[in-house]
């Protein structure tokens, strides 16, 4: 067995689909897809990739950190209280625990997630 994974963009297996939970939505119909790619044995530590149709919704972390890297499309990302953040391929940031706020997917964005709980 290896300690190494790969992500194979290409052959993500069959993903999860979902979307923002009713009472989040803000506008539109965004539609998720999320493939989980690996997680530590206390399933404390887990990655995967996520994918959003455009539409506007509130995001919660609650006491998950996560970090993004952006692999295509658009969105903006808006902290309560804070200016929008426009992110795009190739931006990687980290969502800390009880960040709250709003995701605006403006053109159908994908992102590699690693989240700790």
């Amino acid at each position: 067995m290896s300690n190494l994974t790969f992500f194979k963009y290409d052959d993500l297996g069959t993903a999860r689909d979902g979307g923002p939970l009713p009472e989040r939505v803000i506008e539109g119909n965004a539609k998720f897809k999320n493939w989980d790619v690996e997680q530590s044995s206390d399933e404390k530590v887990r990655a995967g990739v996520w994918e959003t149709t455009p539409g506007t919704f509130r995001s919660i972390k609650g006491g998950t950190m996560e970090f993004c890297y952006i692999l295509s499309g658009i969105s903006e990302v808006t902290e309560d209280g804070k200016p929008p953040v426009r992110v795009q391929a190739g931006d990687a940031f980290v969502m800390k625990p009880d960040f709250t706020g709003v995701w605006r997917c403006i053109e159908t964005t994908r992102k590699i997630w690693v989240v700790y709980k």
